[in-house]
C-alpha cells in the first residue's frame, strides 16, 4: 500500500487563514515566526497584523479612533520606534542656535519661539520672523539655511499656526498676517491694542487673543478679508486659543487673574460664552496651552503645574484626568499622538515629559537646557523625532536610535 503523505505544513495554509491565525499573535510571537521561513517572514510583517498592536503603542501613528497619521512607514517599524519612546531611548543633538533674550508671559511682553511641523519642513518664529527650514535626509537635523522667509511683522511673532498651505501669525505689533506657503500672497491687517499673544485658523476664519484682554473673530471669506465678526471682552489676558475641529466653537485660555475660570468655551458664529470650565483655578493659574484631540476631548497646561483633560461631554465643572509636573514648574506647551501619549514643556532647566495617559507618572523625561535654565516655549513631534524650542536652541530627539 501506498506510505500517507505527510502533513502539509500550517504555512502551507492559504493566505487569509494564516493572516487570521497570526492576528491572535503579540508582537514578540510575530518576531519569532518571521525566523521560521521566508514566506511567513513577509506575512508577519504584514501592517494588518501590526495595527491593533500599534493602536495600544505610544505615538505609533494612530488616532483613539483608528485613524492612520503616517501611512507612509510600515507599522511594524513604527512599532519598534515606539518602544523607544516608552523607555526613553533616543540621540539627542542642538540643530539650531540663534540669539534672544529671554521672556516670560508674566513680563511686559509674551514673546517666545514657537513652530510647526508639516511633512519635510519645520517652520520656526525667530523675532520678527517664520523661516522654513527643511529637515535632513535622516530627519534629525535641518539644512543650514532656510528654504523660506515670511516676514511682515514689526515686533516679534508671538505665535503662528499652519493651515492649508497658509501660515497665520500674531505679532508683538497688534496684527495679524496670512501667508500663502507657495507664492508671494500675503494680507496683513491690524487686530489687537497689544500684542497678538496667540491664534488659530480653520475653516476660512481667524480667532486671535491678545494681552489687551479681547479675544477676537475674523473672516477670511472673499470680500471680506480682514473683517472683525465678533470680540469678545475675557477681562483677562488671553494666552491660548484653539478653534474646535466642529467649527463650532473655541477656547479660551486666559491669565487668571480675577475671579472667572481661565478656560471657556465661545460660540464662533455669535461670540457668546457657551461654558467656562473647572472651579478649582487658583489666582495667577493662567492656561498657556491649549489643545482639542477630538470636538469633545481637549488639554490644557499652565502655571498650576497641571495637564488637564477635559471631556465636555461628562462634566465643565472637573476634569476628567488630570497629571502633576513632578517638579512643580509651570507648564508652557503640551502635544498629544491624539491618542495614548502626551509630550509636555517646562518651564524650568529645558525639561520636556513624556507621560502615558493610562499612567499616573511621567514615563521619560529629558534635560535640554544646562546650567542656564530656559523654559520649553513650544514642542512638536513626528513618529520618529521630537523638536523642542528653548529661549536660545532648537533641540531634537532621534527615537529612531537604539
Amino acid at each position: 500500500s501506498r506510505a500517507a503523505s505527510p502533513p502539509s505544513p500550517l504555512w502551507a495554509l492559504p493566505e487569509e487563514l494564516l493572516l487570521l491565525i497570526c492576528s491572535y499573535l503579540d508582537a514578540q510571537a510575530l518576531g519569532r515566526l518571521a525566523q521560521v521561513c521566508r514566506r511567513l517572514r513577509f506575512l508577519s510583517s504584514r501592517d494588518v497584523l501590526w495595527r491593533r498592536i500599534a493602536r495600544g503603542c505610544l505615538n505609533s501613528g494612530f488616532t483613539q479612533l483608528g485613524a492612520d497619521l503616517a501611512p507612509g512607514i510600515p507599522v511594524k517599524e513604527r512599532v519598534k520606534v515606539s518602544q523607544n519612546w516608552r523607555h526613553g531611548r533616543c540621540r539627542r543633538e542642538t540643530v539650531l542656535k540663534w540669539k534672544c533674550k529671554q521672556v516670560t508671559p508674566s513680563s511686559s511682553s509674551f514673546l517666545m519661539p514657537w513652530m510647526e511641523l508639516d511633512g519635510e519642513y519645520l517652520y520656526l518664529s525667530q523675532a520678527e520672523n517664520i523661516q522654513a527650514y527643511q529637515l535632513c535626509a535622516e530627519g534629525t537635523g535641518l539644512q543650514r539655511h532656510p528654504q523660506a522667509i515670511f516676514s511682515g511683522h514689526q515686533e516679534d511673532v508671538c505665535r503662528f499656526v499652519l493651515v492649508n498651505s497658509h501660515i497665520v501669525s500674531g505679532g508683538g505689533d497688534g496684527s495679524i498676517i496670512l501667508h500663502k506657503l507657495h507664492g508671494s500672497y500675503s494680507v496683513k491687517f491690524s487686530a489687537h491694542e497689544q500684542e497678538v499673544s496667540c491664534v488659530d485658523f480653520q475653516g476660512g476664519l481667524i480667532v486671535s487673543g491678545s494681552r489687551d484682554r479681547t479675544a477676537k473673530v475674523w473672516s477670511l471669506s472673499a470680500g471680506r478679508v480682514g473683517q472683525c465678526l465678533h470680540t469678545v471682552q475675557t477681562d483677562d489676558r488671553v494666552w491660548s486659543i484653539a478653534i474646535s475641529p466642529l467649527l463650532s466653537s473655541f477656547v479660551t485660555g486666559t491669565a487668571c487673574c480675577g475671579h472667572i475660570s481661565p478656560l471657556r468655551i465661545w460660540d464662533l458664529e455669535s461670540g457668546q460664552l457657551l461654558t467656562c470650565l473647572g472651579t478649582d483655578f487658583h489666582h495667577g493659574a493662567g492656561v498657556l496651552d491649549v489643545f482639542y484631540e477630538t470636538p469633545s476631548l481637549l488639554l490644557s497646561c499652565g502655571y498650576d503645574t497641571y495637564i488637564r483633560y477635559w471631556d465636555i461631554r461628562t462634566s465643565t465643572r472637573k476634569c476628567v484626568q488630570e497629571w502633576e509636573e513632578p517638579h512643580d514648574s509651570a507648564l508652557y506647551c503640551i502635544r498629544t499622538d491624539k491618542n495614548h501619549m502626551i509630550a509636555s514643556g517646562s518651564s524650568y532647566y529645558g525639561v520636556v515629559r513624556l507621560w502615558d495617559k493610562r499612567q499616573t507618572q511621567c514615563l521619560q523625561s529629558f534635560h535640554l537646557s544646562s546650567p542656564t535654565s530656559s523654559p520649553v516655549y513650544c514642542l512638536r513631534f513626528s513618529t520618529t523625532h521630537l523638536y523642542a524650542a528653548l529661549a536660545s536652541a532648537l533641540h531634537v530627539l532621534d527615537f529612531t536610535a537604539s
